[in-house]
């Protein structure tokens, strides 16, 4: 029951973070330009949303065929339309409440393709390790991509501190650095809170992270992990287009975008308010007006959701017919 309350309590003040954020958003623009931005959201290119919606889906039926790959490690193999629409609602899930997600995923498949549920939890949480490694991966990557323009954003942003580190290569010394004094001092607070909360989280991650390097089907889930994350990036460069002032830019600044909009995601649920804001501060970074970055925050913010909350509420009211169908059918053909 504690620990119910606690998730409680955490998901109402994440939510209420994104909550403020937004508050505190529209609180600094003036009328006009509250005007200025329900005008570029109006006005945006509806056409671009419409390969932004597909691109969406064809990221979540992706994520559902690798996960199929992980079942298939202790012996489970549910048909792909299923696991489709478990993905699909535990995403719906997930907007309600965070985590909510992952036992709904279990529950719609212990019921409709006769697994155990229990079986399923490793596997959800080394997908979400995976994932975890990939985005680390991808913002290393996009600072690669981007130092020299990161560093001086990085300056601007730390100030006098900052302009002591304005030179890329020395930012990227120092990171190497950090990264390289990180293995050893993670090793001594390992051994050390191994038996804690927080450390039992990081040997999940790990065992997650090492069941997918000795999986046989490993390779085809290292592509479909790349399919994802390319539907994720290429959902970012495509909305680009719905703007005027964001339509040039290239996939390495949707790169950025996507690495910066994602932490977003992880804080607040659903990426409430801290989404929009990250995006429209990258986009600002990179010469866009303030009104259009945030614009352009909220249309991606707010086609993600719909995209979860439509295709969501489909598999709830589709899921159920088509297993009484597929069963009918089955019945039939043994008859």
């Amino acid at each position: 029951m504690k620990k119910i309350v606690g998730t409680i309590i955490k998901y109402l003040l994440f939510l209420g973070l994104g909550v403020w954020i937004i508050y505190h958003m529209l609180h600094q623009l003036s009328e006009q330009e509250k005007q200025d931005l329900l005008g570029a959201i109006k006005n945006a290119n509806a056409w671009y949303l419409v390969p932004v919606f597909i691109i969406g889906f064809l990221s979540h039926f992706f994520r559902a065929v690798r996960w199929r790959y992980l079942l298939e490690t202790v012996d489970l193999k549910p048909s792909v339309v299923n696991m489709t629409f478990a993905v699909l609602i535990g995403y719906i899930a997930n907007l309600a409440l965070p985590r909510a997600g992952e036992v709904a995923k279990c529950t719609v498949l212990a019921k409709y393709e006769k697994m155990p549920a229990h079986k399923m939890i490793g596997t959800i949480v080394a997908e979400r390790a995976f994932d975890m490694v990939t985005l680390i991966v991808l913002a290393l990557a996009a600072f690669g991509l981007q130092a020299q323009f990161l560093s001086g954003y990085l300056a601007d942003k730390m100030g006098a501190l900052g302009t002591k580190f304005q030179n890329s290569g020395t930012i990227l010394l120092i990171l190497g650095g950090l990264a390289l004094l990180s293995i050893p001092v993670g090793i001594v607070l390992y051994r050390k809170y191994q038996n804690t909360k927080i450390g039992q989280f990081v040997t999940e991650l790990m065992r997650g992270v090492f069941s997918i390097i000795h999986m046989k089907k490993r390779w085809a889930f290292l592509c479909y992990t790349a399919l994802i994350w390319s539907m994720y990036l290429l959902q970012v460069w495509v909305g680009f287009k719905c703007l005027p002032e964001t339509s040039n830019l290239s996939v390495v600044v949707a790169l950025v975008v996507l690495v910066y909009g994602s932490v977003g995601v992880i804080v607040t649920p659903g990426g409430i308010g801290l989404y929009t804001l990250l995006v429209a501060q990258m986009l600002v970074a990179y010469n866009v007006s303030s009104v259009p970055a945030q614009a352009f925050g909220w249309i991606a913010w707010l086609v993600q959701t719909a995209v979860v909350v439509l295709l969501g509420l489909v598999s709830l009211l589709a899921i159920h017919p088509y297993n009484k169908n597929k069963h009918g059918q089955a019945a039939v053909d043994n008859a």
